[in-house]
Formats: C-alpha cells, structure tokens, sequence
C-alpha cells in the first residue's frame, strides 16, 4: 500500500492542527477542569470505591492542608501491610491479590490455595501461544506485546464475553498469573531478534512466588539472591493499586461501563499505562539520571547538581522537556508513602550491590530538586519524590532491563485494574459518559465546485 509522503503528511498536520486548535482561554470560561482536575490538585469526584484510597491532604477551615501521603488497600494502610509481610520474612504480592480482588486478607490456608491456583494458572498459557504469539512476531516495546496477547487470549477462551462475575474473576485470574510471564518472554523475543542475543525460556516453577518467578525466567542463569526478589516483590505490592482516579485505572472503569469482555478492557488499561505520562514514567528517570551522572562531576555538590536541575527545568537539559522526572505527583505534595518506603528498602540493596554512590545522588536530587522548582515555577502544591524516582534505581540495581520496566508495572496494576472491572460490574453502573461543550462556530456547507 502506497505510504503519504513527508511533504503530504506535513500539509495535512498543518491544516489538522489549525482546525484542531481550541483557545485556551475558552477552558476557565466554561469552567472545564482539563485533566479532571483543580488548580490545587484535587481531582473532581467522579465515583465511589472500597478498593483504594490515597489521602494527601486535610481541610481546616474551608483551607486545603497537606500532609505526608497516605495509601490504603481495602482500609489498610500500605505501611502495615508491607511491615505485616516483611516482619515476617514472607513475599507478600500474592497476599495483595487476595485482599484487593476479595476485600479482605487471606488466613494461611486461604493464601496457600490461591497460591497454587495462580501458579497452575501461569503455566497454562494455551498450546504454542509462546511461540506463534511471541516468539514469530517479537516486538519492539513490550508493553504493545502485551496488548496484544491479552487480546489474543479473547480467542482461547470457550465464554469470553459472559461479564458474570464468576467468569470474569476466572479471566482475571488468568491475566494476573500470566501477564508476567508473557512480559518477560517479550522481552526474551525482543533481545534475541533485535537485539541479537541468545534466547533464554525458562518455564516458571510452581514452588516461586511471582517475583521470583520473574527473576527466574529473566536471567540466564536464573540465580538471585532472597533480597533481590524480596525487593521486587515490594515493588509489586507497592504497584499493585492506587485508587480509581489514575489514568488507567479511569480507562478500566470506562470500558467496562460499556459492558465489554474482559480483554478489551485490559488491553485498554495496557495502552494507558504504556504512556510517558503514567507508567513510562519510570524509564524517563533512569534516562535523566544516565545523563546527569555524565555532566555532573562531582556527586555530592549541592550547588553542581542544583545547577543541572535548573537546565533540565529551562528546556537546556536532558531531553528539553522542562521535567524533572521522578519528582511531582498530581495528589501528592509533601511525601508519596511508596516512594518512602522504596527508598528504605533501597537503601539495602544499594549495599548489597555497591551502589551506595548512586543511591545518595538520588537522595540528593530528591532533596534538592523541590527547592530548585519552587525558585523558578509558581506552584498551586508542593512537589517531592514519587514513586517512579525510586522504583526505576530498584529495576536498574536488580539488572532489570528498561524495557522491562513499565511492563513490570503492568504486572503489577492488572491485580487492581481486575479489582476495579469486579466493583463496576458488581455495582452495575450506566455507561460512563461525560459531556464535551462544543465551541465551533457554525458554518454552512460549500459545494465542492465553490471550495
């Protein structure tokens, strides 16, 4: 099929541009919240859920107050949670799954059954799926991959359509055990015919939690050592779920209110979180962070490292955008309590694989960079660390390859993408269907000959 030129594509952007441009002022004029969202941050309230919930701030006299972030899965906050399992000595993403999908926490038994029944699950992925899928169509960008084995999954299933939530709960299911193993294939495909390496299949062992499962099939030789899978693990837990609001957690909603299957709706919420501005955001820190380390000289120089920031806030760094990544959340302002927690735990692995340097210029940015941005940017909330700008330092210190990342991310979120399409469906809401003003002036048609 013949393609448009580039002389054709660029006067054909141009007219789309000029018809497609809507004056910014229009927007204050109609009261229209772009983004769904105030000056100050908070989001306007466009659903009820007991699955989430992210707490950023109080009201004292009519006043917003923030106040150090707060994260709750099903009421619980996330810092009990993660203390509960990690006193213990035990993973504890499995133990998430069951209490964001069934809204309460599994007793021994309980975990154990579920699992087995997501381990049984990982490893039946249909016959040569991995191979004509996968391995025959390897992609550049991983989470496209994805995208499109869930949808092709919508072929091997005998009830795909049925939305009962018995059926629905099995679909999940199956997503949950078997996104990471498509991921980590995707990527194995990915490096060995574009990248030109040798291919490792390693099958996942039913005796692993996911993490390790994860670790296991990524590296040749599958060796890890227990803090590398318990901090990826974490990562998991901490990835797992972040209230209805988040882009595409809104998209799950969205289209399961339209009554579609389960794929659909997955593949959907895969194709929101593989933008920059969500779940990419990770890999844009760890980019930054490659070319600081080469123009800063010296790591621990407040006012060298406050110098670079303020490029990369003036469009003359980096990548131009005038983003400090990794730092500013659209609910947080004083703290992201993922973000605390990562760096915690970071902390240790930073020893383990001696990388204390690189982990004190992260502290570092994290102190600095707010203080940098409120010199220059007139700011309706404060801004700090999230969780991208230390879960990219974990990837890179556990040799996770930045391809990986935003997919690793994706397995983790399905768990509460899955949450979210059972409380719609259980709730049965109507179609979600906002209203769009239209500011176009009228105009009456011109016959072809008169144009």
């Amino acid at each position: 099929m013949e393609q448009p030129s580039d002389k054709q594509l660029a006067r054909l952007a141009a007219i789309a541009r000029q018809n497609n441009s809507i004056d910014p002022a229009l927007f204050p004029k109609y009261e229209i919240k772009r983004g769904l969202r105030d000056l100050d941050g908070r989001g306007m309230l466009v659903g009820l859920t007991e699955i989430g919930e992210v707490h950023s701030y109080i009201i004292d006299e009519n006043e917003i107050v923030p106040v150090p972030g707060r994260l709750m899965y099903r009421g619980i906050d996330i810092n009990n949670l993660v203390n509960g399992f990690m006193s213990e000595g035990r993973y504890g993403f499995e133990e998430t799954c069951y209490l964001l999908l069934f809204g309460q926490l599994p007793n021994r038994n309980e975990l154990l059954d579920f699992k087995k029944l997501l381990s049984g699950c990982s490893q039946k992925l249909p016959q040569y799926f991995v191979r004509d899928m996968i391995l025959h169509s390897p992609g550049k960008d991983i989470m496209n991959v994805l995208a499109r084995c869930v949808l092709d999954l919508y072929s091997f299933d005998d009830n795909p359509d049925d939305i009962s939530i018995e059926n629905v709960l099995r679909q999940c299911l199956r997503l949950i055990s078997c996104l990471s193993v498509m991921a980590v294939y995707g990527y194995q495909a990915f490096s060995h015919y574009h990248g030109y390496n040798s291919l490792y299949i390693h099958a996942p062992q039913p005796e692993l939690s996911v993490a390790e499962n994860i670790l296991h099939m990524l590296r040749p030789d599958s060796q890890f050592t227990a803090l590398e899978a318990a901090l990826l693990d974490l990562a998991l837990v901490l990835h797992a779920e972040h209230g209805g609001g988040n882009n595409s957690t809104f998209v799950t909603h969205v289209v399961t209110s339209s009554g579609t299957d389960t794929y659909s709706v997955i593949a959907s919420a895969l194709g929101a979180l593989k933008g920059p501005y969500h779940g990419g955001a990770n890999i844009k820190v760890i980019k930054m962070f490659e070319d600081m380390k080469e123009k800063v000289k010296d790591w621990t120089d407040d006012e060298e490292i406050s110098a670079y920031l303020l490029k990369v806030l003036n469009r003359e760094a980096f990548d131009r955008s005038g983003k400090i990544y990794g730092i500013g959340h659209a609910v947080y302002s004083i703290s992201d309590p993922r973000a605390v927690i990562l760096k915690e735990h970071a902390a240790r692995l930073a020893r383990e694989k001696g990388l204390e340097d690189e982990f004190m210029l992260c502290a570092k940015v994290e102190e600095l960079a707010p203080k940098v941005i409120g010199q220059t940017r007139k700011m309706y909330k404060g801004v700090s660390a999230n969780v991208d700008f230390y879960s990219g330092l974990v990837y890179r210190m556990l040799d996770i390859p930045p391809e990986l990342y935003t997919p690793l991310f994706a397995v983790a979120r399905v768990v509460g993408w899955s949450a979210h399409r059972i409380e719609e469906l259980v709730n049965a809401g109507k179609i979600i269907r906002p209203a769009y003003k239209s500011v176009s002036e009228r105009r009456e048609y011109i016959p072809l000959a008169e144009r």
